[in-house]
């Protein structure tokens, strides 16, 4: 069915040299003629030639022997000229003979032709060991008597040939990071080229990195920023790779990579090398990088006493210079820039101060180190006052020293101390000895930072002693000797006498000396006096001494009136007299006296004689028995009243009045009352007789005969006597005085 179904297509020459049947049909068909010899051979590579030759007519293919010279080889069948026959050996002499085939059988051979194939390509294998060169290299192809090289650059239209006879090339002067293609093929004794090697690619090493620079960037960790220029016009991918001499390293395709972790004071040797397919390239000229310093340590402070505190520090490698941070407590800050290991600054007492330093250079400064806590010795105390509040106790008084939080206070002379700790800016040293010296020191403290010990010392008095064994001497009833004894080195005394008591006040009196005794004149009678000493110095005031007391005699009566009651009576009264409790009172003359002694402010006091001159005393007493003799003016009775009087009618109604003598330097006055007129008469000294004219007849009359006072006035303790006025006096009779 195959056959008949191409029959059509069959060559009708072929139906008839060779018979086919199949069903009813039936063909006869002949094989082809011998062929010419083939017309060209021609090497295609290594290991396949191209055969040209005639076709054949009637010919359905053909068949080409191939034998070497080992005799036959194989047989490949061919469609149509050119024919190619593959899988032969390289550089292998072959004899081709080729024959026409139809369906009746194939031809009879033509005459050999013989051909060689070529030399087989070389394997090439590149590299590039810097960035301007590669190195080609291939196993020796056999039979070979030299070699070519092309290569050109990727992207450019030039290419560069090389013969060589070596298997290995090194091709200089290159661009770096560039990629090349490359060919190669051997050349065979007959100088025919072999087979051309596969093209292949090989990049040179990228460039150096060029331009590095290192710095540092900090924040939580501190790095190393690496950054380098990037190449121009290379191929591809650049991988970069960073070191430094300290085991650090970091990748990057970028123009900048980082280092980390990295710390103080580290010397950094960075190289930086670009990579690609072709190997690394040269490391980048070394750069030696020095991290920032780091912190200082062993930070000391030495506080000196002009106000100035002094920090050291130990000096830490790679430190161009030096800043002290220095916080205050009040939150003033200070900073301090050295190139030593020192640094100085004022400091003031009483503060806390916090204190850092830091080290820097070019990479920038150290990390925070040690923090030095140091709290300054506390003030000296300002406006200290120092007085004495009692005999043996000073009290210190300052204002608070900023820092202190105890004070020691400290007094001494040449025998004891006296010590008073308190928190309080007042301190009082008690039980001192008095009228000495003593060095008073104030030191205040704190429990951080000691004691501060340049307080200037103050020198203070303690007041004198107590005078002791007061001695009063009076002299007279107005002045008292005073004297004690002195028990200080130089003291004024001051001696004091104050009134008080029951007496009242009287004001008080004091005499001042050097020495141990002195007078206080001038004392008032009627006082109590409380006498004491006090002695002055330069600290002050003594206690004053144990009291002495002291009573004046008792004043006398400043008005002191004598008052005749009767003839034979007087009265006597005196004013109030200070400190008299009884008085004695006295009427003296040479005809008798009276006395009369009272705590009353008066007195009756009888057996008076008439007109008779009396010396008046009063003697005052006070409550202890002191007493105080008083002389007042003399009294003189009243003249004695007239005795023996007799009336005697006269003409005219007149009445004459007679008395007995009485020899007395004074006029007698008569007096007549009577209910309708008064009738009266003086008689001239020495008389004793007074007429009294004109008498109403028919009356009663009250008659007085006196004597008249050195005043003028009458006696008025003379009696009267009535009497009835008719033709006669008729005397009814005599009555007492009112």
């Amino acid at each position: 069915k195959f056959i008949f179904e191409h029959f059509f297509l069959l060559p009708f020459g072929f139906l008839l040299n060779k018979k086919h049947c199949q069903l009813t049909l039936c063909v006869s068909v002949s094989a082809p003629d011998m062929m010419d010899p083939i017309r060209t051979v021609k090497p295609k590579d290594s290991r396949t030639l191209m055969v040209d030759f005639n076709p054949k007519t009637g010919a359905t293919s053909y068949v080409i022997r191939v034998e070497n010279t080992n005799g036959f080889f194989r047989e490949d069948s061919a469609s149509s000229s050119p024919a190619e026959i593959d899988n032969l050996n390289p550089y292998t002499e072959y004899q081709l003979s080729i024959m026409a085939v139809n369906d009746a059988g194939r031809s009879q051979p033509s005459s050999p032709v013989a051909a060689k194939t070529l030399l087989p390509p070389p394997q090439l294998s590149t590299s590039s060991p810097s960035n301007n060169s590669i190195i080609v290299t291939w196993p020796p192809v056999s039979d070979a008597v030299h070699y070519t090289v092309f290569m050109y650059k990727f992207g450019s239209n030039t290419e560069e040939k090389y013969n060589t006879t070596n298997t290995k090339l090194t091709v200089p002067g290159l661009d770096a990071g560039s990629l090349y293609v490359i060919k190669s093929f051997a050349w065979d004794p007959e100088g025919r080229e072999g087979e051309g090697s596969l093209y292949v690619n090989q990049t040179t090493r990228p460039p150096t990195p060029t331009s590095v620079s290192v710095s540092v960037v900090r924040s939580n960790v501190a790095r190393l920023s690496v950054s380098w220029e990037l190449g121009h016009d290379v191929y591809g991918t650049i991988d970069y790779h960073v070191t430094s001499d300290q085991n650090l390293n970091c990748n990057s395709t970028s123009s900048s990579c980082t280092l980390s972790p990295v710390g103080c004071g580290e010397v950094h040797t960075v190289h930086v090398t670009a990579s690609n397919e072709a190997g690394p390239s040269q490391p980048s000229s070394p750069v030696v990088f020095i991290t920032f310093p780091c912190p200082p340590e062993s930070l000391t402070l030495v506080e000196s006493s002009e106000g100035n505190c002094t920090l050291t520090w130990n000096t830490v490698p790679y430190a161009d210079g030096y800043e002290a941070f220095v916080k205050k407590g009040d939150g003033g800050e200070t900073t301090c820039n050295s190139t030593s290991n020192n640094c100085t600054y004022q400091c003031q007492c009483g503060y806390t101060y916090l204190m850092s330093v830091l080290a820097y250079n070019l990479a920038g400064s150290s990390p925070e180190g040690t923090i030095l806590n140091y709290t300054t010795v506390p003030c000296c105390p300002e406006s200290v006052s120092v007085s004495s509040v009692s005999a043996d106790t000073l009290e210190i008084t300052w204002t608070a020293s900023r820092g202190a939080e105890l004070y020691q206070t400290r007094a001494a002379d040449n025998s004891e101390v006296v010590l008073c700790n308190d928190t309080a800016p007042v301190c009082a040293l008690s039980d001192l000895s008095c009228d000495s010296s003593y060095t008073v020191s104030i030191t205040p403290c704190s429990e951080i930072s000691g004691c501060n010990h340049a307080f200037t010392p103050v020198f203070q008095l303690v007041t004198p002693c107590m005078p002791t064994d007061l001695v009063l001497d009076p002299k007279n009833s107005s002045v008292v000797s005073v004297s004690w004894k002195p028990n200080n080195r130089a003291a004024n005394y001051t001696v004091s006498a104050e009134s008080h008591g029951e007496y009242g006040q009287n004001g008080g009196r004091t005499c001042t000396t050097s020495g141990n005794g002195c007078d206080i004149t001038e004392l008032p009678c009627g006082s109590s006096f409380e006498f004491s000493v006090t002695a002055t110095g330069g600290a002050g005031r003594s206690l004053p001494s144990f009291s002495t007391f002291l009573e004046t005699d008792p004043c006398c009566p400043v008005n002191l009136t004598v008052a005749q009651v009767t003839q034979a009576m007087s009265n006597v009264s005196w004013s109030h007299a200070k400190a008299a409790q009884s008085f004695i009172t006295s009427l003296t003359s040479p005809r008798g006296h009276a006395r009369c002694h009272t705590q009353d402010s008066h007195c009756l006091m009888g057996c008076i004689t008439c007109g008779t001159n009396y010396t008046v005393t009063v003697e005052t007493f006070s409550i202890t028995g002191r007493a105080t003799n008083c002389t007042y003016q003399g009294f003189s009775s009243s003249p004695c009243c007239p005795s023996g009087i007799k009336l005697y009618m006269l003409a005219s109604n007149s009445l004459r009045v007679y008395w007995r003598s009485t020899a007395s330097s004074r006029s007698t006055t008569v007096e007549m009352l009577g209910a309708s007129s008064n009738y009266t008469c003086t008689a001239s000294p020495g008389e004793n007789s007074c007429d009294v004219e004109n008498i109403q007849c028919g009356d009663v009359y009250r008659l007085v005969v006196a004597p008249l006072t050195a005043g003028g006035s009458r006696v008025p303790f003379c009696p009267y006597r009535l009497y009835s006025g008719t033709t006669a006096l008729i005397y009814r009779g005599k009555r007492s005085v009112d």
